[in-house]
């Protein structure tokens, strides 16, 4: 399995955002084209790709094995021999690992093909602008629409060795918020003749916050989080504009229509109170990752028995993936794969444990063999 941990360095070395990922499909298709074409097709879309390998079973179903392939824009930190080469960008959710993971269950079942049909889905833009929706309606994908879909996603609080997995609702619904205020900028001793976006800012990250506490029922969970807020350029200046970035998360689909809902009221509020112009974006809207039951307890079940894995029930995380898309179309699950690391997911400083790549090939190839 030293082959796969290269694997994994090469690509951690040229981590690239969303449809942007030219390298890394040339990387991958250059794998890919090194394998044994027998029983293989691949097709390309935008920055990702589809890999097909037929089965050998009389009645073959068609499963899915789905990985995400872009990064993140955050310098990386780490210090290893084999960090990015890219700066400004790192692959800090652990694509690298999901890549790496994927390219060694497809060169087993290349050389060992199994009953059922095969479509690895290499998934461009999972960090955003968002890939699977696009992907999942794409021509290239209705052609080998599959019965089942499967992914993971690595966890550093988990161990190398232990992988973490729920029946239902894993990951939360997420979107992305940005809202522009516009008013009248001027001279600080003169505030009468301007209209002092940062104030109205500070109002309008005040009033979000209350939106949880007073319009989300309180056995549901709902999260309202603005992360960035620039505005103003010297003291003595009165800032003209002012945008605020952040994201919301919800467990349920209609919560998170009513946090838009509320969204949308309190900047109206705010446009009226402080006189100004109030633009809103919702972007890049997950759907919730839930994991069909059945598949789900058969795949726990499979795990429980198979050597040199710990399975875990987990409890749902408030983490947004837009694996989510698949599983609303199509039955199947998404786990978490352990790869301790002191560092969290996109932190600068993430370093997840290469030992859980060689054990995740076999126990996934191995999965896909019962089927």
């Amino acid at each position: 399995m030293e082959t796969f941990i290269q694997v994994r360095r090469d690509l951690h070395k040229i981590p690239e955002i969303g449809y942007q990922e030219y390298k890394t499909q040339q990387y991958l298709l250059k794998f890919i084209q090194k394998l044994p074409q027998e029983h293989l097709m691949v097709k390309t879309w935008e920055t990702g790709i589809f890999v097909f390998v037929k089965g050998n079973g009389d009645q073959p179903k068609t499963l899915a094995y789905r990985t995400d392939i872009d990064g993140l824009p955050i310098t990386e930190q780490t210090d290893l021999p084999f960090a990015s080469e890219h700066q400004g960008y790192m692959h800090a959710c652990g694509h690298d690992f999901h890549m790496s993971i994927a390219l060694g269950v497809l060169s087993t079942v290349v050389n060992q093909p199994l009953k059922d049909h095969i479509l690895f889905i290499f998934q461009p833009a999972e960090e955003g602008p968002g890939g699977a929706e696009r992907m999942l309606h794409s021509p290239e994908m209705k052609e080998w629409m599959p019965d089942e879909i499967m992914g993971l996603h690595i966890s550093p609080e988990y161990q190398a060795g232990e992988i973490a997995v729920k029946k239902g609702l894993l990951f939360a619904n997420t979107s992305e918020l940005k809202i522009i205020l516009s008013g009248k900028g001027g001279h600080a001793a003169y505030p009468h003749k301007t209209k002092d976006m940062i104030v109205a800012g500070a109002h309008l990250i005040t009033q979000l916050q209350s939106i949880v506490s007073r319009s989300i029922d309180p056995l549901n969970s709902a999260v309202v989080t603005v992360g960035k807020l620039e505005a103003g350029t010297i003291g003595n200046i009165i800032a003209e504009t002012a945008e605020l970035n952040g994201t919301m998360r919800s467990l349920d689909p209609d919560v998170m229509e009513t946090l838009k809902t509320r969204v949308k009221a309190i900047c109206d509020g705010i446009a009226l109170a402080f006189d100004c112009e109030v633009r809103i974006e919702f972007n890049q809207p997950y759907y919730m990752v839930y994991n069909d039951h059945q598949l789900t307890e058969d795949f726990m079940n499979f795990a429980e028995n198979h050597q040199g894995i710990k399975c875990i029930e987990c409890e749902k995380a408030m983490t947004g993936e837009d694996f989510g898309y698949f599983l609303k179309e199509i039955p199947g699950f998404m786990f978490w794969l352990g790869v301790g690391s002191e560092f969290g997911l996109h932190h600068a400083k993430l370093n997840p444990d290469e030992r859980a790549i060689g054990p995740a090939i076999e126990f996934i190839t191995e999965y896909l063999r019962s089927k």
